[in-house]
C-alpha cells in the first residue's frame, strides 16, 4: 500500500511539505509493481516498509560505523585518503565540491571490503562481516525492487534490470556519511524555519541504477520534485528509502527520472547515513531497453558503458547534469533504433 508519510513544514518559496510515497513490500505482487513504477515516475523516490531486512544487520553496521567515526582524526586518516575508496573528509569529488561531512566509501566486492577493513577497524573481521552482510541484504532488496519495476513496465525479461547488479563484476558501492552537528552561529539562522542549517552534501543525482538509503533518526535529507520544489524527508531508522539513479533513467528511456537530493546539517544531532549504490559492471553497455523505445518515445540517449559514464561523472561538478552529455541528437531521435551490439549483455 502507498501512503503519505508526514513531513515537517519548511517555509520557503522553493520548499513544500508533501507526503513521501511509502510502499509495503508484503502486499500482493501485481499491485506492488504498479505502485513501485508510479512512485518512481512521480518522485523517483519512495520509502519501503516490511522489507524483510533483519534489524541486526542494520544495527551491527551502524555500530561499526559509529565506532569508526568516533576515532581521533589521526586514526581515521589511516583509512584514507579516499582515492576513491577509503576515508574522506569534506572533499566530495575531484572538482572542488565540498561538504560538511566525513565518509567511508567501499566497493561491494568482499575481497576489497576485507582489505579496506584492515585500516578501518581494530577488529577487521567483525567490520568486514557487518559490511558484507549489509551489502548482501541491500542488494537483495534492490533486486526485488528492480524486478517489481520491470514487471510494472511490462518488460518481457523481468530480470533485465536486477541482473545488472547481480553480476559478479558489479561496480556497486557502499557509502557511509557522517555529519557532525554544526556549531551554532546566530548570524546564520534561517528566519523562516529558525534552523542554523548548512549544506552537508550538495544537490545531485546518483549516477548508478538504484540507491538503497538508510539513516539514523536525525533530519537532513531533502529531495527535489520534478517541478523544482524541495521536500524534507522525515528520518526513519527502521526503514529504507529508494532512489532512482541516472542509469535507470536511461534504461527506461526517461520514463523514470533520477531524483536530485541533498543533505543538510544542523545543531541538533549527528546524522549518519548508509547508501548502497546498485551499479553494473564497468564494461556493461547502458542503453534504453527495447520495450521502452516506441514511435511516440524514440531513443533519448546514446549508448555508453558504465565506465564511460563514471568518467563523465568524475569530470563534472557534483550538481552538474551528466546525462546531458549522452542525450541523442535530433537526427538520432528520428533514425536511431536499439542496436544489438549495444544491448545489455
Amino acid at each position: 500500500m502507498v501512503v503519505p508519510s508526514p513531513t515537517s513544514m519548511m517555509r520557503s518559496k522553493k520548499t513544500k511539505a508533501v507526503g513521501i510515497p511509502t510502499i509495503d513490500l508484503s502486499m500482493e505482487r501485481s499491485e506492488l509493481s504498479e505502485l513501485a513504477v508510479k512512485a518512481c515516475e512521480e518522485y523517483g523516490f519512495f520509502k519501503v516498509v516490511k522489507h524483510g531486512v533483519a534489524k541486526e544487520v542494520i544495527s551491527t553496521l551502524e555500530e561499526e560505523g559509529n565506532k569508526f567515526f568516533a576515532k581521533s582524526t589521526s586514526e581515521k586518516q589511516h583509512a584514507g585518503p579516499a582515492t576513491p575508496f577509503g576515508y574522506g573528509c569534506r572533499s566530495i569529488g575531484r572538482n572542488g565540491d565540498m561538504g560538511e561531512l566525513e565518509y567511508l566509501l567501499l566497493h561491494s566486492n568482499p575481497l576489497s571490503v576485507s582489505e579496506r577493513s584492515l585500516t578501518i577497524s581494530n577488529d577487521p573481521a567483525k567490520f568486514s562481516g557487518a559490511v558484507n552482510d549489509y551489502i548482501g541484504a541491500a542488494r537483495e532488496l534492490a533486486c526485488e525492487i528492480l524486478d517489481l519495476i520491470a514487471e510494472g513496465l511490462w518488460v518481457p525479461d523481468k530480470f533485465a534490470l536486477s541482473r545488472l547488479i547481480r553480476d559478479v563484476n558489479s561496480d556497486s558501492l557502499l557509502r557511509m556519511n557522517h555529519y557532525p552537528p554544526k556549531k551554532w552561529d546566530p548570524s546564520e539562522v534561517d528566519k523562516n524555519n529558525n534552523n542554523n542549517s548548512s549544506v552537508g552534501f550538495g544537490e545531485h543525482s546518483d549516477p548508478q541504477i538504484l540507491t538503497i538509503l538508510r539513516s539514523n533518526d536525525a533530519e537532513g535529507l531533502q529531495i527535489c520534485t520534478h517541478d523544482g520544489l524541495w521536500i524534507p524527508v522525515p528520518p526513519d531508522p527502521n526503514e529504507f528509502f529508494v532512489m532512482v539513479g541516472d542509469a535507470l533513467q536511461v534504461l527506461t528511456n526517461g520514463r523514470l527520472r533520477s531524483v536530485r537530493h541533498k543533505a543538510l546539517t544542523n545543531t541538533r544531532k549527528t546524522r549518519m547515513s548508509m547508501m548502497y549504490f546498485g551499479a553494473p559492471a564497468l564494461d556493461r553497455w547502458i542503453a534504453p531497453l527495447p520495450k521502452m523505445v516506441t514511435p511516440h518515445n524514440p531513443n533519448q540517449y546514446k549508448p555508453f558503458t558504465w565506465s564511460q559514464y563514471k568518467q563523465a561523472a568524475y569530470s563534472l561538478r557534483l550538481g552538474d547534469s551528466r546525462l546531458d552529455l549522452f542525450k541523442a541528437n535530433d537526427c538520432d531521435l528520428i533514425t536511431r533504433s536499439p542496436s544489438p551490439s549495444h544491448s545489455l549483455r
